[in-house]
């Protein structure tokens, strides 16, 4: 596929979010480098505004906006975190923002993004098509459809979490990114080729949900149904048709997680490093605990992309 982003996109984007996205901190643990034997740096996404870098690239995006597109507004369809991205963003920016969520999204995530002035329109997420849904209102009212990942703007943005790690803690010998429908660990693998080309890149995934995996292992793009996960952030059905090919190019492979094994780590995360996790921010680390053993004596970045749960759902997890 030709014009795909490049880094210099990611280079430009940051430039675009800068003073409205937090810079957000890279936290360390001894006791993970103890249990590693390695050098382990957390990208700590969960600390971005609305609780997840989903706001990089909405920012991005809607920045590009034409001053027509502006005026007739945006619409996203989202589990909750781009949603409530495209819903600050779009506040920020005075732009008018519609979103399609599933009836089973997080109440906290809904009411943020009803919060940030979002006018949010419920589907099943089981049942019925949410891209269709997105594309018959925008196509309905002139909105301009910003998808959560297939598109190159969303993409390009959420790749500054990555720059700004390997800026500061210079280059890594791995580096653990969750897998949804691709921007986060496209835009990783945009920077991480760039800034540290010799790492090995490894997104990561439910395992009830291992399209991507699937997709990248078969050289094509696999279609699921929605798979039932704790991870809500990564319940896609599909890589994009932007997404797929750089994670292909660039990523050296596509590992999962149990939902077992992300609530230990969302435990460990809240316990031990007193931060507080989304099941879908904890895949990297999950993963990365699976291979502790290849791991030894190397520097390892690990992205945690979010922080939004109900506080009464991550307690039930937890407490188990």
């Amino acid at each position: 596929m030709t014009n795909l982003p490049t880094y210099e996109d990611v280079a430009a984007a940051a430039s675009r979010i800068a003073g409205f996205a937090h810079k957000t901190p890279v936290l360390t643990s001894s006791t993970v480098n103890e249990e590693f034997g390695a050098e382990v740096f957390f990208k700590c996404e969960n600390y971005q505004r609305m609780g997840a870098f989903k706001f990089r690239g909405a920012f991005n995006a809607l920045s590009r906006f034409s001053p027509e597109q502006r005026k007739a507004g945006v619409v996203a369809f989202s589990s909750g975190n781009h949603a409530q991205a495209i819903a600050l963003s779009a506040k920020i920016l005075g732009i008018p923002a519609t979103i399609v969520m599933p009836h089973d999204a997080p109440a906290a995530k809904v009411a943020a993004t009803k919060g940030y002035g979002g006018n949010v329109v419920i589907y099943d997420r089981y049942k019925e098509d949410r891209e269709q849904i997105g594309r018959s209102l925008a196509e309905r009212h002139g909105l301009t459809l910003i998808p959560p990942y297939d598109h190159a703007d969303v993409l390009s943005g959420q790749g500054t979490a990555a720059k700004e790690l390997f800026e500061e803690v210079g280059p890594l010998d791995a580096f653990f990114v969750p897998l949804g429908g691709g921007g986060l660990l496209a835009g990783s693998a945009l920077s991480t080729r760039a800034l540290s080309k010799d790492c090995q890149l490894f997104g990561v995934e439910p395992e009830a949900g291992n399209d991507g995996q699937q997709s990248f292992r078969s050289g094509s793009i696999v279609h699921i149904d929605t798979p039932k996960t704790i991870a809500d952030g990564a319940q896609t059905q599909h890589l994009g048709n932007i997404t797929f090919p750089i994670i292909q190019r660039d990523v050296n492979d596509v590992l999962t997680a149990t939902d077992a094994q992300l609530v230990e780590c969302m435990g460990f995360f809240a316990s031990r490093m007193k931060t507080f996790v989304e099941p879908t921010g904890c895949l990297g680390f999950a993963a990365a605990r699976q291979l502790k053993a290849e791991l030894r004596g190397k520097r390892i970045g690990i992205l945690v992309s979010g922080g939004n749960i109900d506080l009464a759902r991550f307690a039930s997890l937890v407490a188990g």
